[in-house]
This record gives structure tokens, C-alpha cells and sequence, in this order.
């Protein structure tokens, strides 16, 4: 979508020196800009290769205040951030028209809001509620009672079991699986089997979460998985059953989280993290990638990373590494 500096200057809140009526379509690297491009430098060291490169404008920091330049600026004490809600403000057409494609499959019990796009072969289920501007993908199956909010993408392949709900803004990437039946089960002593302990509960999905490719998120056994407002979770991590996240975490691939863990706001969980069950992650701490968390255990230290297995402040891992090191040169 075509827009102006000064259009992007005052969604984005940001001080526009130069010519406002200069027009940029699309965001860009420094490396593959174009005449219509819009890029971004957060460090000032990078300024002289962004004026050089043949994009239409830079967003840069207050390091540009003072500078007179011939290519437009805009200015951000948040350049990236800045640049990132550029490139959704060029990418979302003004008057983008849904359609329900012929062959999705939507029952007549199920409620659509506004302008809500389904593709092709998509079923949406009784009783299913989807809210106004909200797109769901090709394939995907959307089941009994579902509830889905306004301005959500759902993207192809994705299965949303009964009983769960999404809020406003929700992204569920490909392949995703949501609300489906939590690992728990119940051994007869007598007979040595396994038997499935009630996976009924719900789950809960609030506004403004990602869900990446391929990622699993597992009902609630008797209550609700809840995760919560603006978190971000990568592609291929699962979230068992009643779990609770907290707001604004973010989740790397690869991290598995057992049943009943609780991640508290603000947490960064890095790749291929393993937490066992009834874990509790308490707010703004940092897990390194391939750390392991053993069950019921408690992590607290805001902003503090924890590395190893079991996981522990970095500081300490490291000099327990060095003094591992230390101890294997010493015995040669």
C-alpha cells in the first residue's frame, strides 16, 4: 500500500524532517531497498550506508536530529519499533475485501462478524463465533463452540478444538493446533495399563498472542490453559495441559512446557527449553536455550539468565564450567 512520510509521521508518531509528500510503499534492508522503500538504523555508525542506499527514507534515532540531509527522515527514540509498525501499516490494505470461498464448509448454528474472510475447504463448526475482519485460512478446521475475535489471522491447516477461545488480534500460523486433549493419564496398578484422565477443561487464548507454525497448545484437564494478553510463541513448541502464561512472554522453538506450569509476565524462554510440570517461571526471568527445568521447581530473578540443566544463574554455570575445565586439565 502506497502511503506518505507525513501519513507514516503521524500513525507513527514520529518528527519528520524533509519532504512529507515523498511517497514509500513497501520497508526494506539497506542492502535491497529500492526508490519506495523505507529502511531503519538504530545506531549511527550505520547512518552514512542508509543515506547511500537508494531507499526513499530512513527512520533513525535522535542521533539525526540536527543533521540536514536531502533524504527524508523520520525520527523515533524506538527506530525498530518504529520500523516494524511501518511495515504493518504498508502491508494492511485500507478497504481489503473478504470472501467466503465456495467450498469452506460453515454451519448454519455458526455466527460470522464483519467483513470475515474463510478459504477454500475450511469448516467452521455449531455454534462457532468469529469476530469482524478476521481471516481464516485454507484447510483449516474451526470446531463446535470456538470463539474467535476480531482482527485475527488464522493461516492455513490450523485446527481449533471445541472449547477454546481466542481473543482480538490472535495470529495462529500454519499448521498450529490448539485446545486439543492434554497428556494425562491414570495407571491401573492391577493391570500395569494406562487409562486417559479427563481432558475437559478449556482453553484460553487472550488478545494479541502469536502462535508460530506447528506449535501445539493442549486444553485444560478440569479447568482452563491460559495464555496470556501479547505473548509470542515461535514455531514448533508445545504448552500442555493447565498451564498458565502471564502476559507479554516470549517463547523460542523447540521449548516444551509440562502440565501445570506456570510462566509469569514479562519471562523470555530461550530454544529447545524442556519445564517439567508444576514449574512456576516467576516474572522477567531469562531461560538460555536448551536449559531444563525439573518439576515443581521455582526460577525467580527479574531479568536474571538461567542457563544449564538444572537451570541456574549464568554467572554460576559458567564457573562451574570453567571449574570442570580447570579439573580436566589438571587430571591429564
Amino acid at each position: 500500500m502506497k502511503h506518505t512520510l507525513q501519513q507514516l509521521a503521524e500513525g507513527l508518531g514520529c518528527k519528520l524532517l524533509g519532504d512529507g509528500a515523498v511517497v514509500v510503499t513497501n520497508v526494506a534492508s539497506l542492502k535491497s531497498a529500492s526508490s519506495e522503500s523505507l529502511v531503519f538504523v538504530d545506531d549511527a555508525k550505520h547512518l552514512n550506508s542508509a543515506l547511500a542506499s537508494s531507499a526513499a527514507a530512513v527512520i533513525a534515532g535522535q542521533f539525526v536530529a540536527d543533521l540536514t540531509t536531502a533524504k527524508p527522515l523520520l525520527i523515533s527514540s524506538q527506530p525498530r519499533l518504529a520500523f516494524a509498525r511501518a511495515a504493518k501499516i504498508l502491508n494492511t490494505p485500507d478497504d481489503e475485501r473478504r470472501n467466503v470461498h465456495p467450498s469452506a464448509v460453515i454451519s448454519a448454528t455458526a455466527r460470522l462478524g464483519k467483513n470475515v474472510g474463510v478459504s477454500a475447504r475450511a469448516i467452521v463448526g455449531n455454534e462457532a463465533r468469529i469476530g469482524d475482519e478476521t481471516a481464516i485460512g485454507e484447510g483449516c478446521v474451526i470446531g463446535h463452540r470456538v470463539e474467535i475475535g476480531s482482527h485475527c489471522r488464522i493461516d492455513a491447516n490450523v485446527t481449533i478444538y471445541s472449547g477454546t477461545t481466542l481473543g482480538d488480534r490472535v495470529v495462529i500460523q500454519s499448521g498450529a493446533v490448539l485446545g486439543s486433549e492434554g497428556f494425562g493419564y491414570v495407571r491401573d496398578q492391577q493391570t500395569g495399563r494406562y487409562e486417559q484422565f479427563p481432558q475437559v477443561g478449556r482453553l484460553v487464548i487472550e488478545d494479541d498472542v502469536e502462535i508460530g507454525a506447528n506449535s501445539t497448545v493442549d486444553r485444560g484437564a478440569l479447568d482452563e490453559t491460559c495464555i496470556g494478553r501479547g505473548t509470542k510463541i515461535d514455531n514448533l513448541v508445545h504448552v500442555g495441559h493447565n498451564v498458565r502464561i502471564g502476559h507479554d512472554v516470549v517463547i523460542a522453538a523447540q521449548t516444551g512446557l509440562s502440565g501445570s506450569a506456570v510462566i509469569e509476565d514479562n519471562v523470555i524462554i530461550g530454544g529447545q527449553v524442556g519445564i517439567a510440570d508444576h514449574v512456576r517461571i516467576e516474572e522477567g526471568a531469562v531461560l538460555g536455550a536448551q536449559s531444563g527445568i525439573p518439576s515443581k521447581k521455582v526460577i525467580r530473578g527479574k531479568g536474571v539468565v538461567f542457563w544449564g540443566t538444572p537451570a541456574r544463574p549464568i554467572r554460576e554455570y559458567l564457573k562451574e564450567l570453567a571449574y570442570l575445565s580447570h579439573s580436566a586439565r589438571q587430571s591429564r
